[in-house]
């Protein structure tokens, strides 16, 4: 597969937050629109991340968000509980649907094709329709978007019927590095996983093992990092390593550990934010990743009064770097979970006096990364 069809086959994370940000915009100021708007069908293998970019856009939205898995429903759940009444019959419709017209959400069908045949029906007219018969319509500020896995996945997977495919914009996700780090150092994951991956994209996403048991994905990763982070005193290491190879497999673990203990012979990372200890930039490749990450991770940690500071000393060690790994520290410097954080990072860091400096020496690199992202 050439570059320029992978670049138009998958959708990136960002991408994906962007068509359904606008859907939810549209229907915001357009409700009239909420029956010519496609639902949105997301196809990718397990640990990708596709409920999860749902759900934290809702978040950040500060939208509804219910989240449908077929797979463990019955087509009752759907459609209703009959209940007699005289000679005719009243239906009794679950209360997790909507019911406020001005409420606003996404409805996810998380593992539609691992439901059988008679839940995909009775999900149809939901998704297609957006009412149960005359019994319930779907508030028009809500979306209708759909999750599953392909048959190449490995995973449970229903062919879809034409009908129901036809009526879905299809988007296939991928497993996306960049993307990933990003959201990582934003939410402050821990430094050594996100260096790691950096380091050996290879151990990212691998369903080649044994998948059965643990491998490697952004969803484990993340499991990874918050296991390390949550760790303190009251795990060993020979328990912590179990951990981590039960989440991402024994090869992934290897190459991690191994990683883990390069990275502990790292100068003091906030020691030299702090200005206590010289500019020392590491040699080795993977010490060099891991030691990004860290400046990236420390710099926003610390007391505030000492802020100005660690944003002296950081364009100072990122000014030793080379131009690929300062670009990396840079972008994760700036990342943030939510907009008014991000942006203020990103104002904290490009407006500072020395980032003219920085600028000249590393802004070629910089401004081509910017390039082939957007």
């Amino acid at each position: 597969m050439t570059e320029q069809s992978r670049i138009t086959r998958y959708a990136t994370p960002a991408q994906i937050h962007g068509i359904l940000r606008h859907q939810v915009d549209l229907l915001d100021t357009q409700p009239e629109l909420a029956h010519h708007l496609p639902p949105i069908m997301l196809w990718g293998p397990p640990g990708v991340g596709k409920s999860s970019i749902i759900r934290d856009l809702c978040e950040k939205a500060g939208i509804g968000f219910i989240d449908i898995r077929l797979s463990q429903r019955e087509p009752v759940d759907l459609r209703g509980l009959p209940v007699p009444d005289g000679d005719s019959v009243n239906w009794l419709i679950s209360g997790e649907w909507p019911r406020d017209p001005a409420s606003r959400g996404i409805i996810l069908f998380d593992e539609i094709t691992a439901a059988d045949r008679s839940l995909q029906v009775a999900a149809y007219e939901l998704i297609l329709d957006r009412r149960l018969g005359n019994l319930y319509s779907l508030p028009n500020g809500w979306l209708v978007v759909a999750a599953g896995n392909r048959a190449q996945d490995r995973a449970v997977a229903q062919t879809f019927s034409s009908a129901l495919a036809n009526r879905f914009c299809h988007l296939d996700v991928e497993a996306d590095l960049d993307s990933w780090c990003q959201w990582a150092a934003a939410n402050q994951l821990h430094p050594d996983v996100i260096g790691f991956v950096r380091f050996r994209p290879e151990c990212f996403f691998n369903m080649n093992g044994n998948i059965e048991q643990g491998w490697p994905s952004p969803r484990s990763w993340t499991r990874v990092a918050k296991s390390l982070e949550h760790a303190g005193d009251g795990l060993n290491e020979d328990t912590l390593n179990l951990i981590v190879q039960g989440l991402v497999g024994a090869p992934a673990s290897t190459e991690f550990l191994a990683f883990r203990r390069w990275s502990k012979e790292l100068p003091d990372v906030p020691a030299m934010l702090r200005g206590e200890c010289p500019v020392v930039i590491p040699e080795r490749a993977d010490q060099r990743f891991a030691f990004c990450s860290s400046l990236a991770h420390h710099l926003w940690k610390g007391p505030k009064n000492q802020q100005a500071k660690r944003l002296s000393q950081f364009f100072k060690i990122s000014k030793e770097l080379t131009s690929d790994f300062a670009t990396l520290v840079l972008l994760d410097a700036t990342a943030a979970e939510g907009d008014s954080l991000q942006e203020k990072r990103a104002m904290e860091v490009f407006c500072h006096p020395d980032f003219e400096d920085w600028s000249l020496k590393h802004g070629k690199v910089f401004n081509q990364h910017m390039e082939n992202v957007a």
